[in-house]
């Protein structure tokens, strides 16, 4: 049964998505064929094939339940000269890699096609703020990326932030990145949305309507009046955050420890709600939550 989030006053569903892998059709192990089965039976809803510089025939493979969206990673020159590694969803199934061009102008022809453009990786891309915030028309970049954290550069959480603070308003994603098995299942997009469709999923994620997650789900957020709230599963840690130094700590291991002794306590909550001090400073709210397991999930930032 689909599950249900509350998403700032809106009933929807939620839709279990990795967008970000890769096949046989460039560097990936598992033929798309394969992946299919494998998310499948994980239980996902929604799978992007984004193989590096070429799409693939989405429409004639046998997905059963799981709603396919044609895609691709491609690499045009950023700036500073670094490779920006962009996933392209929602293009048609012959859509020429735009890799060669410009990055703006790659971005634009995803963009006329009806597609939406997402950053991956940028802390394992070298990619700074000043860089993120030359590139436009972006709908989102990875917060995390399971393949990366193989080297200490799957969490790219610092720079969401920074960009956030700048001013850009994007959403983050969490990917699995797909090449070979110990990539399986690490991170995942919560869409949430009305039904599973492509035009559905397309406008939650060029809307932000949806949360990046290593497990820990939200099954509720609001922000209404200058209240913030959220219900979630079980979490050990939760904070609610904004720009620069604000944040404000739900729970936390230790947080209420009166001495050294009782510092590895731990204590899960399911709900928060706090008041968000009507301050100039503030630009935007998202809240953060990690389980027992030490496994995170992220809201999309919210407007002040």
């Amino acid at each position: 049964m689909t599950a249900k989030i509350s998403f700032y006053g809106r009933e929807l569903n939620t839709y279990r998505a990795n967008l970000h892998m890769h096949s046989t059709n460039s560097d990936g192990v598992y033929s798309l064929g394969e992946l299919i089965d494998l998310y499948g039976k994980e239980g996902y809803d929604v799978l992007a094939a984004t193989d590096h510089y070429r799409t693939n025939k989405v429409s004639e493979t046998d997905s059963g339940k799981l709603l396919m969206l044609s895609g691709m990673e491609f690499h045009p020159v950023g700036p500073r000269g670094l490779r920006l590694h962009l996933l392209a969803i929602n293009i048609p199934e012959d859509f020429e890699d735009p890799s060669s061009l410009p990055y703006q102008e790659a971005i634009d022809a995803v963009r006329a096609v009806g597609g939406e453009c997402i950053l991956a990786h940028p802390y394992w891309c070298g990619l700074n703020c000043s860089d993120i915030m030359q590139i436009k028309n972006l709908t989102a970049l990875e917060v995390y990326n399971s393949d990366t954290r193989f080297i200490g550069k799957g969490n790219s959480v610092q720079v969401w932030d920074n960009i956030l603070q700048l001013g850009y308003h994007l959403p983050a994603v969490a990917v699995d990145d797909t090449h070979r098995a110990r990539d399986f299942f690490g991170g995942w997009t919560m869409i949430c949305a009305g039904e599973k469709t492509v035009s559905s999923v397309m406008e939650a994620l060029k809307n932000g309507t949806y949360f990046a997650t290593q497990g820990p789900v939200f099954h509720k957020l609001n922000f209404e009046n200058n209240v913030f709230s959220v219900e979630c599963s079980p979490c050990e840690e939760l904070i609610v955050m904004s720009d620069c130094s604000f944040g404000i700590c739900g729970s936390m291991s230790g947080l209420k420890a009166q001495n050294p002794a009782e510092s590895k306590d731990s204590c899960e909550i399911t709900h928060f709600e706090t008041e968000i001090p009507d301050a100039p400073t503030l630009t935007y709210i998202r809240c953060q939550i990690k389980d027992k397991n030490g496994r995170y999930a992220w809201s999309a930032p919210v407007r002040i």
